[in-house]
């Protein structure tokens, strides 16, 4: 019996079949979804956090980690602490190293405007805000917060979008590019929750693969496409 029960009209095209690389992944919309879930779950904002209650239980349910299964005690559970959890104090030393960067004017907005200090969480990130911080101020604001083995796994998922990005490329070193993400994901799956590892944390496996068909990600991201929308939206006088 088959698996699929709709087959795309594409198919219908005479090179379609044959084609590599059928559907682009648009690496910038990959790592604001990546960066929106690392943050989420290091800082536990409400609706953006991978872990949770059912997360714990789900530990249960696979036989892993005793040491975080849930603690009933009467009405109440309790989650105890993972190796990723911040405590109030880490997360007001997270949110104030980002509140008092400074950064040349035109490279970043204002990240004053993107930081609640009240409430110890980000918000309002856009794809480019998340794109500077998942490269440059994420591996300094988590720097003396988290042990050394969880600080690593985080600064080399940092250093990969980094290199993902460079414009000039050595194709002799995109095998080894492609062996460092699955290491990277490995150590992340060791000091994260099994549901942080959704579809688009899955996609960072085949963005080596698509760089080694189709180029640098420069030439097929959708920035320019973002910033014409941006000017189209301008010219708009009547919102509705």
């Amino acid at each position: 019996m088959n698996m699929w029960k709709k087959r795309s009209i594409f198919f219908y095209l005479p090179y379609w079949s044959d084609l590599h690389v059928r559907h682009y992944l648009d690496v910038m919309h990959v790592e604001k979804n990546v960066c929106d879930s690392l943050i989420g779950t290091l800082l536990n904002i409400k609706g953006k956090t991978k872990d949770g209650l059912k997360c714990h239980q789900d530990l249960v349910d696979m036989g892993i980690r005793w040491q975080l299964h849930p603690i009933s005690q009467g009405r109440r559970t309790y989650l105890p602490p993972a190796c990723r959890t911040m405590s109030t104090i880490e997360k007001r030393s997270f949110c104030q190293c980002l509140w008092n960067v400074k950064v040349p004017q035109g490279y970043y907005s204002n990240i004053n405007s993107l930081v609640a200090l009240n409430d110890l969480k980000l918000v309002g990130l856009k794809f480019h805000d998340c794109h500077v911080l998942t490269q440059q101020l994420l591996p300094v604001a988590i720097r003396g917060i988290f042990l050394n083995k969880v600080r690593v796994a985080i600064t080399r998922l940092c250093f990969l979008f980094n290199v993902i990005y460079s414009k000039v490329i050595d194709p002799q070193q995109l095998d080894d590019l492609e062996n460092e993400v699955a290491i990277v994901l490995c150590q992340l799956e060791m000091y994260f929750p099994p549901s942080f590892f959704d579809n688009m944390v899955h996609l960072i496996v085949h963005l080596v693969r698509e760089i080694q068909l189709c180029g640098p990600v420069i030439l097929q991201w959708m920035y320019p496409v973002e910033r014409y929308m941006k000017v189209l939206k301008g010219y708009t006088k009547n919102q509705y």
